[in-house]
């Protein structure tokens, strides 16, 4: 999961952005980074979904059907649901959650945001995230994304990681930190 998070394929950086320029001619930037944000949740949540769209087997129709259908029941704009399509049409379904990553990337840079990667033990609700985008723009002096994931192995506390800084304040490395230090002392 890790890699997943840092690299990103030159094929999805040019899918991303494609999309991205046409979401800017259209004028529906927002609804596609929010329609992309849904389709990556779901993504996070669901193995049967990351099971089809990264199979082989599954012929290009089908997974166009799928895709579709998927996106029609979620309620994406059209500029998001042609762009499923294509990608299904062209067979790069698999590379979806790394075009996805790219154009939030893209996103970003152009409105000049830097975005923090967040690892709770307990998934975060809306008023926590905007207080730590809050809290975390008045460090680093400009706005800040979060793309946040949950790990119960942390069992309390955050990881924060914001370009090269990192902060581990979970209770697993708390403990670890007390476990090396008791151990210092006999």
């Amino acid at each position: 999961m890790a890699s997943e998070s840092t690299r990103v394929s030159g094929l999805a950086v040019r899918y991303a952005a494609a999309l991205h320029e046409l979401a800017e001619e259209t004028r529906v930037t927002d609804e596609v980074a929010r329609d992309l944000k849904v389709l990556q949740d779901m993504l996070g949540e669901s193995d049967d979904l990351r099971r089809f769209i990264a199979s082989p087997v599954i012929a290009r129709a089908d997974h166009e059907t799928g895709i579709l259908a998927l996106a029609d029941r979620v309620g994406v704009c059209a500029t998001t649901r042609n762009f499923l399509g294509l990608v299904a049409r062209k067979g790069r379904l698999a590379a979806l959650p790394g075009m996805i990553l790219a154009f939030q990337r893209e996103l970003a840079k152009r409105r000049g945001e830097l975005t923090a990667q967040v690892v709770t033990a307990r998934p975060l609700d809306d008023a926590q995230s905007a207080s730590l985008a809050a809290r975390l723009k008045q460090v680093v002096g400009n706005e800040v994304a979060i793309d946040a994931r949950v790990d119960p192995a942390l069992l309390g506390g955050m990881v924060v990681r914001l370009g090269s800084r990192m902060v581990d304040s979970s209770l697993r490395a708390q403990l670890q930190r007390l476990s090396l230090s008791m151990k210092g002392v006999g």
